[in-house]
């Protein structure tokens, strides 16, 4: 048959089906690929062929474009999807009505040789996928335009291979599956599920994988091919009836042009008329007219497609415009491009407000984004002082590192060589100075908590034009560090100031401080208390003990009043006791001369005791045991210095925040807006702080061509929901409005349609 004839013959075709919907979705494909369906990740329907390796899949797309184009070869040819739009263009004046392909990757360039476009198909699938067998899930799109073609969408996937082959990987069947599942899970995907009529159709790969991505059937299309080459005696009646694996949109059976059919470039219209004639002269499939047969499948898939596109527009509109807002809102953030010098002023100048505007609200609690999760600006400010510095405070005890043995030895120092009648208020002062100095490390340490929060605070500050400009945003973030680090040193130095302030005047006249009598008074009562209990243990000891004492003080009396002086040659003489007695005794003035005696006379006699010796005191003295005296000053004096440091730990509490407050938070708030438009506001800044980055002016510029591509898809979509609400239907749109029940439930033959 001539090219001539065979255009007749295609032209001879039924009108198409769906022209009102169908070429919108493709349209949508078109602009959604313009700019990679991966950006914007929407689901449109189409029909995706599925099938095992050689089953027939890429003969039946050629059959339902009329055109040999598609790579064929022994081993796995569809290594890449090939999402193959097909558009019914209708011939207007001037229009030669002649068949061309498009691809996207090559935009512009039309190929009216389809054995370029197998080709080119080959090629880029070579360069996607390797030249050794590889595949990929890089999708290739390839437009036809022909007047002689139905509005559709396809994707021919990878064919289900089992070995590997060449560079493929050993789990390439995996892969293989997961790439078709990922496609035809998608609820808006019409599964076209091939399978050869010479092989098991009861075990096809192709069946079970669209059984598992649509258990119920209702968007599954099954295709029976090469019926013409059964054994004798066989055929796939009950198949295509749906009495072996039942599929709710039923089956097409069709006739594949053979290998000697391509070998010797017959044409697809003589292979589409052989197709007829087998199917007609058929005892079995000439009863099955309305399932068998090229035309019959693509008038269904045009019909269920348009059907399944009415089902899914609701929700596809509902898609694009979220897609939309978002889009626009990240669109948002890069702002516009701005030239002259006046604007980048202002919008200099309105970055600074509102990024101090920002950091405000956070530490005030006023921001429109408060966080539900945890505490945030402010708040966390307000727990380091309350939760962390109040409360370590509170939990420090005052007279820690400070043992009785320290107190008392303090006590004692102060007195000098003077025993203590009360207590001195040297040795308090002392001590109570060094536990008042304990309280600036933790005073200072919550000086550079804030500061840590401030800091937190400011890069939390989302300024929406400041994304676009990072040299500006290093530049402000160099000058909050700077600017707050400096509020940290009048900080500490207050601090220091409050501290000193407390050491260097000790108050003992503040009306809550204990006071010293009435310490002494309290630590009497506690030694009382704890000495009673001892007191009531040993009575009888205490008795005996007493009873002992006096006896033993008796026999010294009697002892010394026994001893009387002794009399010679009636003279009387007088003991007296003394230091004298110590060194010997001395007789009355009438006495002999030689009766008295010097210390000479007195050396070696052997009724002299020997010399006393003292013992030589240490090095470092400690003080013996304590007495009940020394004791009570020491608990009068912990008295006392709880008593001072619970003052002046109250007075820090309060005063430390109010410092911080006021030298490096509030400071911050009030002059850092200043302080940046005197460092970034000048014009010769403009251009170099202003400056956007590569990644941000081109994630602009493609988010600016996803906005319009959204937007001129709702509006189709907007205008397809008028044509269809108010019943216009275009000139060319040959089927009725298609019931529900006329496609869910179509089993094996289609129902015929009323041209209106």
């Amino acid at each position: 048959m001539s090219m001539v004839e065979e255009d007749n013959t295609r032209s001879k075709a039924p009108p198409t089906i769906g022209s009102s919907l169908v070429p919108i979705i493709n349209r949508l494909h078109e602009v959604i690929a313009s700019v990679g369906s991966n950006l914007l990740n929407i689901s449109l329907p189409l029909v995706a062929v599925v099938g095992s390796q050689s089953s027939g899949k890429s003969s039946a797309l050629e059959a339902l474009v009329g055109r040999d184009f598609l790579p064929r070869g022994c081993d796995i040819c569809t290594r890449r999807p090939l999402l193959l739009v097909l558009e019914n263009r209708s011939v207007s004046p001037g229009d030669d009505g002649a068949e061309w392909g498009e691809f996207r990757h090559l935009p512009g360039k039309l190929f009216y040789d389809f054995s370029k476009i197998r080709r080119e198909i080959q090629a880029e699938t070579d360069r996607g996928a390797g030249l050794n067998k590889g595949v990929s899930d890089k999708q290739i799109l390839l437009k036809i335009s022909s007047p002689k073609v139905p509005n559709m969408m396809l994707v021919d996937l990878p064919g289900i291979t089992k070995v590997p082959v060449g560079d493929q990987p050993s789990d390439i069947e995996a892969r293989v599956r997961e790439m078709i599942m990922t496609q035809i899970r998608q609820e808006k995907c019409i599964i076209l599920a091939v399978s050869p009529a010479n092989s098991d159709l009861a075990t096809s790969d192709a069946l079970q994988m669209a059984r598992d991505a649509d258990p119920t059937g209702s968007r599954t299309i099954g295709v029976i091919t090469k019926l013409d080459i059964m054994d004798r005696g066989t055929d796939a009646r009950n198949f295509l009836l749906g009495k072996v694996v039942p599929l709710r949109l039923g089956y097409i059976g069709v006739i594949n042009r053979s290998q000697e059919d391509i070998n010797k470039n017959r044409s697809i219209a003589d292979a589409l008329s052989r197709e007829e004639k087998f199917f007609r002269d058929h005892p079995v499939y000439s009863g099955l007219s309305g399932c068998c047969g090229i035309p019959q499948l693509s008038k269904k898939l045009n019909q269920i497609l348009e059907q399944h596109i009415r089902m899914a527009l609701p929700s596809l509109k509902s898609e694009l415009n979220s897609k939309m807002i978002a889009v626009a809102k990240e669109l948002q953030t890069y702002g516009n491009v701005v030239e002259a010098n006046v604007e980048k002023g202002v919008i200099l100048l309105n970055i600074l407000s509102t990024y101090c505007e920002d950091f405000s609200a956070l530490v005030d609690g006023s921001s429109q984004d408060i966080s539900t999760k945890e505490l945030s600006g402010g708040a966390r400010i307000l727990y380091i002082f309350q939760s962390i510095f109040v409360k370590s405070l509170e939990e420090v005890d005052p007279c820690e590192g400070l043992s009785d043995d320290d107190i008392r030895i303090a006590i004692q120092n102060a007195a000098g060589a003077r025993n203590v009648l009360i207590i001195p208020e040297a040795p308090f002062e002392v001590l109570v100075r060094r536990q008042i100095s304990r309280l600036l490390d933790p005073s200072l340490q919550c000086v550079r908590y804030v500061y840590d929060e401030l800091i937190k605070i400011s890069r939390a500050c989302e300024v929406t034009d400041l994304q676009r400009f990072p040299k500006l945003r290093r530049c402000m973030d160099e000058i909050m560090v700077k600017f707050v680090r400096d509020g940290v040193k009048p900080a500490e130095r207050m601090i220091r100031n409050l501290i000193e302030m407390e050491m260097d005047y000790i108050n003992s006249s503040h009306p809550n401080f204990l006071g010293g009598s009435k310490a002494v008074e309290l630590a009497s009562e506690q030694l009382r208390s704890q000495q009673g209990i001892a007191d009531v243990e040993k009575p009888i000891e205490k008795s005996q003990n007493s009873r002992a004492v006096i006896t033993r003080s008796l026999g010294s009396r009697s002892s010394v009043n026994n001893e009387k002086p002794v009399s010679s040659g009636g003279n009387t003489s007088t003991r007296t006791w003394g230091i004298s007695s110590i060194f010997g005794t001395r007789g009355s003035s009438g006495g002999n001369p030689s009766s008295s005696g010097t210390l000479g006379e007195l050396d070696g006699s052997d009724q002299m005791p020997a010399t006393i010796q003292l013992i030589e005191p240490p090095s470092v003295l400690r003080p013996l045991e304590a007495t009940e005296d020394e004791t009570v000053k020491i608990f009068a004096t912990k008295l006392l210095i709880r008593s001072y440091y619970d003052i002046v730990r109250k007075n820090i509490q309060d005063l430390v925040p109010k410092a911080v407050m006021h030298f490096l938070v509030n400071h911050t708030k009030r002059k850092v807006q200043s302080t940046f438009i005197q460092k970034l506001y000048r014009e010769d800044l403009f251009e170099e702080l202003l400056l956007e980055e590569d990644e941000v002016v081109l994630k602009r510029k493609r988010n600016e061509e996803l906005f319009k591509v959204l937007q001129e898809a709702i509006e189709m979509l907007e205008e397809v929901e008028s044509d269809i609400s108010t019943g216009k239907r275009s000139p060319t749109d040959t089927s009725a409005t298609i019931a529900p029940s006329s496609v869910i439930g179509i089993g094996y033959q289609l129902h015929s349609t009323t041209k209106r």
